[in-house]
């Protein structure tokens, strides 16, 4: 699979990484209920087919997913290149607070390095902003971090540019995490043009919109605590929008014998400033169907079709 560099001297990350919010199982912001064991095949066969990275965060399933991850990648933990999250904890009463204050990143560090028997992370990253506690504080926490030798690389997720010029000032960011998806673009006019020319690297979470992007989504058979029953694009009038592109875009996927969540991949990587697309999997099946979007290579007239179909609709 093709690799492409994390930000500044970073490291070589395959296009497509292994999303693991959604094996983190039940909590408020959860999927539904999962099962570990097509949890950790799934993975299994993500590495096993190419891909060399993992993105999970503390706060999925309150550190489940965390706890999956590290028992599939058991015995080759040094091949396998995972990211994490702090700054969103439990408030003690099943809801996800901000917290990204000094104290509160340490503890967290410590505790993720215990769930995925590891010790060291690859790349911690600051899930949300704090509005309670400065970026500058939080951010040299991270740096401290670094130094100490608890994790390689660390990054940022959720954040807009004046966010992350404050980071810049004190230490190079590696890289951001934002949501991009072809319906969900607010990034692209600033924020990505702003990481390419400093260097940033940008893994894209949720490039097939949660699902919305499959070509197969069906809003009746979502688990009744699936977080996506509350989610913005999940509403109409945005879900009736977003499976009318589906069905203009899926002639144009099967030219190349692709899916839609497959272009909704490929287009995603086509920005220049993206290094690689999240994408989460629950199972063998969707892992094997994911990966056969690296294979897709969109070309410039596709693009511009695509685009023209989505300047029809406002999101």
């Amino acid at each position: 699979m093709e690799k492409r560099k994390l930000g500044k001297n970073g490291p070589e990350l395959t296009v497509i990484g292994f999303g693991a919010w959604a094996i983190g199982g039940p909590w408020e912001w959860g999927w539904g209920k999962v099962d570990d064991s097509e949890s950790v095949r799934a993975i299994e066969v993500a590495l096993d087919n190419g891909i060399n990275w993992i993105d999970t965060a503390a706060v999925y399933g309150f550190g489940h997913s965390e706890k999956v991850v590290a028992k599939a990648v058991k015995g080759k933990r040094d091949k396998v290149f995972i990211a994490t999250k702090c700054g969103l904890v439990n408030d003690g009463t099943g809801h996800a607070a901000n917290n990204n204050k000094p104290e509160s990143i340490r503890k967290e560090v410590e505790d993720s390095l215990r769930r995925l028997e590891t010790d060291y992370i690859d790349l911690y990253q600051i899930h949300w902003p704090d509005p309670e506690t400065p970026v500058e504080d939080s951010w040299q926490e991270m740096v401290k971090l670094k130094k100490e030798g608890k994790v390689k690389y660390i990054g940022v997720s959720n954040f807009d540019v004046s966010l992350l010029e404050r980071c810049m000032s004190i230490e190079q960011v590696q890289s951001l995490q934002p949501p991009y998806s072809m319906i969900r673009r607010e990034y692209e006019k600033e924020v990505l043009p702003y990481c390419l020319k400093n260097e940033i690297g940008v893994v894209a979470y949720s490039p097939m919109q949660a699902g919305l992007l499959t070509g197969k989504f069906d809003k009746n058979k979502l688990q009744p605590d699936d977080w996506r029953l509350k989610g913005n694009y999940f509403q109409e009038p945005l879900l009736s929008k977003a499976l009318a592109v589906v069905e203009r875009l899926k002639p144009i996927a099967a030219r190349q014998n692709k899916t839609v969540g497959q272009m909704a991949i490929a287009w995603v990587l086509k920005n220049p400033s993206i290094t690689s697309a999240i994408v989460g999997a629950r199972n063998e099946k969707q892992v094997l169907e994911n990966i056969k979007a690296a294979e897709y290579i969109m070309t410039n007239e596709e693009y511009n079709e695509v685009e023209k179909i989505l300047t029809e609709y406002e999101f």
